[in-house]
């Protein structure tokens, strides 16, 4: 026998409503997804968890991102709302330091200081691999139903998916 979440009477089996309260049982009664800390629960016809989706909206950056923030039932979803602005964030963050930063490697090449195009060339790789470090730690906490906040643009993520 099932129980209510909201006011704990018992309810039938299959049952879609409570028959005291009238509350939706969008999830199944002991589900995995009715117990996931920092997360509304999706109904029963979402395709993917809502861990999978926030680590979803970090495959591709920006495009996952928004593609999230479009369709449902994951529009509707603040922990996946939280990811995916934060992807697009990160996303944009990337792009203007790639902007700047090979704008000034252009610039070291073209001066008599081309010498240290090995060292920029080297720092440019350091700092790609730190990013897609972070990407993956990001992935991973999504994946283990953690809205972790990046400094700076986190708490910006967290406003946009309220």
């Amino acid at each position: 026998m099932a129980f209510c979440p909201k006011c704990g009477s018992q309810i039938a089996d299959g049952a879609a409503f409570c028959g005291s309260c009238g509350a939706p049982m969008a999830t199944a009664p002991g589900s995995p997804a009715s117990g996931v800390p920092g997360s509304s629960a999706l109904t029963s016809s979402a395709p993917l968890s809502a861990n999978v989706a926030g680590l979803l909206c970090y495959i591709l950056g920006f495009i996952t991102g928004i593609v999230f923030l479009v369709i449902e039932p994951y529009k509707n979803n603040k922990f996946v709302r939280f990811h995916a602005f934060q992807s697009i964030f990160l996303s944009a963050v990337w792009i203007v330091f790639r902007i700047i930063w090979g704008t000034i490697f252009m610039g070291m090449f073209l001066t008599p200081l081309g010498a240290l195009w090995g060292l920029f060339s080297l720092v440019s790789t350091l700092v790609s691999l730190a990013f897609l470090a972070l990407w993956i730690f990001m992935m991973y906490k999504a994946y283990n139903n953690e809205a972790y906040e990046l400094p700076f643009i986190g708490p910006l993520a967290a406003k946009q998916s309220q």
